[in-house]
């Protein structure tokens, strides 16, 4: 009778213990197992949300990036035109720039030609002069003649 009477009272003792566990301890503990897993499911749902946001913004670099790109090519593109027409514009004003210096230089160089024959001319009638006054001071000799040709010719 022992073995039925601590038995018959370790179940009493059992159900008000778990009598106990479902009255006091288990609301609270189902409570904690309510709100984590409304938190896990706000969590994912916030991931998610933030998965597409993420998507979204991908997809709005991705059309910033091909628009800034287009607009970077064009700004290229119109740089090297103008680039190309500046260059243009630089090698009609060297030609013409170039022209003007040659048809200058030539006009220089005239001007100097037309200095030197005359310093020359000048030159050679005081020369002629000189072997003219030589030639008439010393006597008529074929010696003396030949002479003073070469002593001119080297002065010439």
């Amino acid at each position: 009778m022992n073995l039925n009477a601590t038995l018959i009272v370790q179940v009493f003792v059992f159900i008000i213990l778990v009598g106990f566990t479902v009255k006091y301890v288990w609301p609270p503990i189902a409570k904690a197992l309510d709100e984590r897993a409304n938190k896990i499911a706000e969590g994912l749902a916030a991931a998610e949300r933030g998965k597409s946001d993420f998507e979204q913004a991908e997809k709005k670099v991705a059309e910033l990036l091909s628009e800034g790109r287009t607009q970077v090519t064009e700004l290229v593109a119109n740089a090297e035109k103008r680039a190309a027409q500046i260059v243009e514009e630089a090698k009609t004003q060297a030609a013409n720039e170039a022209a003007r210096i040659t048809a200058q230089a030539k006009a220089d160089v005239e001007t100097e030609i037309n200095r030197a024959r005359e310093v020359l001319r000048e030159q050679v009638a005081v020369l002629a002069v000189k072997g003219a006054e030589s030639i008439l001071r010393c006597e008529i000799d074929e010696k003396q003649h030949a002479k003073l040709l070469s002593t001119l010719k080297q002065e010439l």
